[in-house]
């Protein structure tokens, strides 16, 4: 089998009513230099049956594992043992990709990627209708660090990232927190920017549908199911976020969390300790009120 240069993968959690629009997008790219990894996170529904379904037919090229439901991040970690491909992108069971997509990713980085500066590339996510998630990039940036986006840029809203396999795979694992499900992947993004430069294009990559139980839904919710989780990125993002006052508030949300988790070693744990301190009662303040709206 020729070698690929792309693998979309796709963590998968009982959506398979959405799940086929993706595979169709799949189906109906302008080029075939790539892979699709699924990942199925413990679903309960019929995705098992439909993705061999598609694996029969042969139209692209199809992996499936199967794993205990633990939350997007372990799906994350699982389609990366798995992926050897150059380069790698996350497509969530409820979005899909422009036709055009693939073939899109490719010529950039074959224009561009030769460089060892750059991790990947950062393109935009659109609604159905057409309209951009958020704010485009700049026509006249090629390349910009994770961090500057909102700060420096003003670039806001949900972009779509794709990166170098054996780059990224330098910071994974994501931690494991045994009960917990909800952990961002993005903070990795940043992490990887402190390090590497990532290509800008106004290309969309990915056409998306926010479901109303997905991970942006009931945030406050999983505040309180995945502390562990939650004190561990905005520990991180407290580090390296550009401006005081974006750390400062990761520093509140550290407090917070860490009241969920009844850690009492947050001081000690936190990668800037007088700044959590300074967080103290707003952190608190944040935990009676994430308490109140989830009574």
């Amino acid at each position: 089998m020729m070698n690929k240069t792309l693998t979309v993968f796709t963590p998968a959690y009982n959506r398979a009513h959405t799940i086929g629009r993706t595979y169709a997008s799949l189906c109906r790219q302008t080029s075939d230099d790539f892979k699709w990894i699924v990942v199925d996170d413990g679903s309960t529904d019929n995705t098992r049956e439909l993705v061999a379904e598609w694996i029969d037919q042969a139209i692209i090229t199809i992996e499936y594992y199967y794993k205990n439901n633990g939350g997007m991040h372990t799906a994350h970690n699982c389609a990366y043992q798995h992926i050897e491909t150059e380069l790698a992108v996350c497509i969530d069971s409820d979005d899909y990709l422009p036709d055009n997509a693939v073939e899109s990713i490719i010529n950039r980085w074959r224009e561009f990627g030769n460089d060892s500066k750059y991790a990947g590339i950062i393109g935009i996510d659109r609604y159905e209708n057409g309209e951009i998630v958020g704010t485009p990039f700049p026509n006249d940036l090629k390349e910009c660090r994770v961090q500057d986006l909102w700060g420096l840029y003003r670039i806001r809203g949900d972009k779509k990232y794709v990166f170098k396999t054996d780059i990224i795979k330098k910071y994974l694992p994501y931690p494991e927190f045994p009960g917990e499900k909800n952990m961002t992947v993005n903070y990795v993004y940043y992490q990887i920017s402190m390090d590497y430069l990532l290509l800008c294009t106004n290309d969309c990559y990915c056409v998306v549908e926010y479901q109303s139980d997905g991970l942006s839904a009931g945030i406050f919710r999983q505040y309180i199911k995945s502390p562990k989780s939650f004190m561990y990125t905005r520990n991180v993002y407290m580090d390296i976020l550009p401006s005081f006052s974006r750390r400062f508030r990761q520093a509140i949300h550290y407090v917070s969390s860490a009241i969920f988790a009844k850690d009492s070693q947050f001081i000690r744990k936190a990668s800037r300790k007088l700044l959590v301190i300074f967080a103290l009662p707003f952190g608190a303040l944040l935990n009676l009120y994430i308490r109140y709206v989830n009574r």
